[in-house]
């Protein structure tokens, strides 16, 4: 598949079957993600695969709760990927420090985004879920109180009748201009 065809069909997929995601699949998923680039090669991420049934359902009840009740559909894929926030080079937070930029942030929104794709090329459906309760899926999974988890990524297989949603984006005279705003 060529990349113009992959980022029309990568999509946020909000339900899935209970067919289990092949071990294979989330290793290719997790070297794309890898090689992702980063400010100053920092690499600031660290993936945790929550597979076990009984705890993914436990961090998938962390997405949600009585009031917001948009990311019920966690409960239905078979895995979820969490990414912390790890320490950046010395020169990365100096830079980050010196320009009001959050390097590491930006650099989980492209290995993020580097698995979604490498899913979607596998026949897989993802959807990056940035609202959760991260103070119990810290406890759950025993990462470090001093730790930030970025996102959190659902895995698995769309149903066959999961349709193809039109991409509406706004047209490129709102967001495209030459050499001034």
């Amino acid at each position: 598949m060529d990349f113009s065809e992959l980022i029309k069909i990568r999509q946020s997929v909000r339900s899935y079957t209970s067919q289990p995601v092949e071990k294979e699949k989330i290793t290719q998923c997790l070297e794309a993600a890898r090689l992702a680039p980063s400010a100053s090669n920092s690499q600031p991420w660290k993936y945790i695969v929550v597979d076990d049934e009984e705890l993914k359902n436990k961090v998938a009840l962390a997405t949600f709760d009585k009031v917001v009740k948009f990311n019920k559909f966690a409960l239905q894929a078979p895995v979820i990927i969490v990414i912390v926030l790890e320490k950046p080079k010395l020169i990365t937070q100096i830079g980050g420090e010196i320009k009001k930029r959050e390097w590491p942030l930006i650099d989980i929104g492209i290995t993020a985004e580097h698995f979604c794709l490498q899913a979607a090329e596998l026949g897989l459906g993802t959807c990056m879920i940035g609202w959760f309760d991260q103070k119990r899926i810290k406890e759950l999974l025993n990462i470090s109180t001093k730790k930030i988890i970025g996102l959190l990524i659902t895995l698995g297989y769309a149903p066959d009748d999961y349709a193809l949603r039109k991409k509406i984006r706004k047209a490129n005279s709102e967001i495209i201009s030459n050499n001034k705003y």
